[in-house]
């Protein structure tokens, strides 16, 4: 009797953990805008970042201190994180991408959708030119959201979400090209009402993030996050902060005082010298909202259950002083400084903690593993890889041989410590204030992090394989073929 009741209770155990692990995690992904690749504490690569909420994430699961974003701008590289597909098989390659617009490539809630996850996205929405038509495929609740709040504009005033800016704006410049596309604002959204406030919009996402997770708390959940911080214009700050350390606050474009121009330019010219205090100020209250964020998760008894993960979009964006040391280079282009980034992966549940690899994952390996821990087939269309056997400690060689970039006036391939890099033009740079050497560019990284020394003459050999390779993905593409 004692060994059956013995049998029947480590019977009842077992089961219970295989409960336990076959349930499906509350999923969370933080998207950060233009942060440095040294801009996080954990990093340990500059001594005037404190990011202990950031550090949190970190210490509870695994840094990815080789991750790539598809892209060096925000629009390619955030289609490759919900798609899990280079950003160029929807055909974006620059600003002037249609976005989602094609079906076929379905995104991470859309695939949730399969295990009835409730989902929600919250701040940033950009996957190409400007576009406020709520009925496009780009619009967050036409690709499987529930619930949006937030703006589909490259950018956005961080204090006044007021439509008379906007307005303001297309009155003054009435420009539709290149530059007036990137400087629009557009309006702040709630679903598909239009939002008028006077609020700091990071502190606007964390309220709207919890405030989506407190209604949810009792079903699976996936949450995007996507903070504007830290993109421009980091000069506009809490008066708080300003007052707490001297600096001058540029809150809101006033026509009647300056050209729309002077004034945006205003945190972004070379040698301000309050530009790295404005800059890490925006860092500090995204650092401080998702500290609040991973309270409540614990308040609530969500945190061991849940999956999070948080990128950087793109590089750092060096005119509004980010940095990405020891790497070479900025957003806009493609040396390392421009889209290698931090990736942070946390489940206490399941996964290894206080781990640090350096294996290549790109931000495309997002969505397989959302899609692994939620029990979802994997489509096989996508072009990245589930990152489970790694993270669980099962598999620690697993990693991209190959990894490719191309914007249309630049390309690079990476294979290895290898890295290829072409420039052909250099006038986006030039506009947006980055220095980029023109010419072919052959890399050993893992002697040369700061892209400092060309191979180009003693390599021909590697060099000919990385042709090769962007040759064979290029092909790949046109014919809608992934397969390895």
């Amino acid at each position: 009797m004692t060994l059956l009741i013995l049998s029947l209770i480590i019977s009842s155990c077992t089961e219970k953990k295989e409960a336990e692990n076959a349930s499906p995690p509350n999923i969370i992904l933080i998207v950060a805008d233009d942060l440095g690749y040294g801009d996080i504490s954990a990093a340990n690569l500059a001594n005037d970042v404190n990011t202990p909420n950031i550090d949190r994430i970190a210490e509870s699961g695994i840094r990815f201190a080789q991750t790539y974003d598809n892209s060096p701008i925000c629009n390619q590289s955030r289609i490759g994180i919900i798609t899990g597909c280079y950003p160029q098989r929807l055909g974006s390659y620059w600003y002037s991408a249609k976005g989602l617009h094609d079906p076929k490539f379905k995104t991470i809630p859309e695939l949730l959708k399969e295990q009835n996850y409730q989902s929600g996205y919250v701040g940033k929405t950009h996957y190409g030119e400007y576009d406020s038509d709520t009925t496009n495929r780009s619009f967050p609740l036409n690709h499987g959201f529930d619930y949006y709040f937030g703006h589909t504009s490259a950018r956005k005033h961080y204090m006044n979400h007021k439509q008379e800016i906007e307005e303001t704006f297309l009155i003054s410049k009435k420009e539709n090209n290149r530059k007036g596309q990137t400087l629009r604002q557009g309006p702040l959204w709630e679903n598909k009402s239009k939002v008028d406030t006077i609020a700091y919009f990071t502190q606007l996402v964390g309220e709207k993030s919890r405030n989506f997770i407190q209604q949810n708390k009792d079903k699976n959940f996936f949450l995007q996050i996507a903070f504007n911080a830290a993109h421009n214009f980091t000069h506009q700050l809490p008066q708080e902060y300003l007052n707490k350390y001297n600096l001058k606050g540029y809150h809101d474009w006033n026509p009647a005082v300056e050209e729309y121009y002077d004034w945006y330019a205003k945190g972004r010219y070379p040698n301000n010298e309050e530009g790295r205090a404005h800059y890490l100020g925006q860092v500090h209250y995204m650092d401080k909202e998702i500290g609040l964020l991973l309270d409540l998760l614990e308040e609530q008894g969500l945190r061991e259950n849940t999956l999070i993960f948080f990128i950087s979009d793109n590089g750092g964006s060096t005119p509004i002083y980010a940095n990405n040391k020891p790497l070479r280079g900025s957003k806009y282009l493609l040396y390392e400084g421009g889209i290698r980034v931090q990736m942070l992966v946390s489940y206490p549940k399941k996964y290894e903690k206080g781990k640090v690899y350096q294996n290549m994952v790109s931000a495309m390996d997002i969505l397989p593993s959302i899609c692994k821990e939620a029990n979802i087939k994997i489509p096989d269309y996508i072009d990245g890889m589930d990152l489970t056997p790694l993270l669980k400690g099962v598999n620690d060689s697993l990693k991209h041989d190959v990894l490719v970039w191309d914007t249309g006036h630049e390309l690079a391939v990476r294979k290895g410590p290898w890295k290829l890099r072409k420039s052909f033009n250099n006038s986006e740079a030039k506009y947006e204030m980055v220095e980029l050497e023109l010419g072919n560019f052959i890399t050993n990284l893992n002697t040369d992090i700061g892209e400092k020394i060309n191979l180009i003459k003693k390599e021909p050999v590697i060099l000919g394989d990385l042709e090769k390779e962007y040759s064979v993905w290029k092909s790949k593409l046109e014919k809608g073929d992934n397969k390895k």
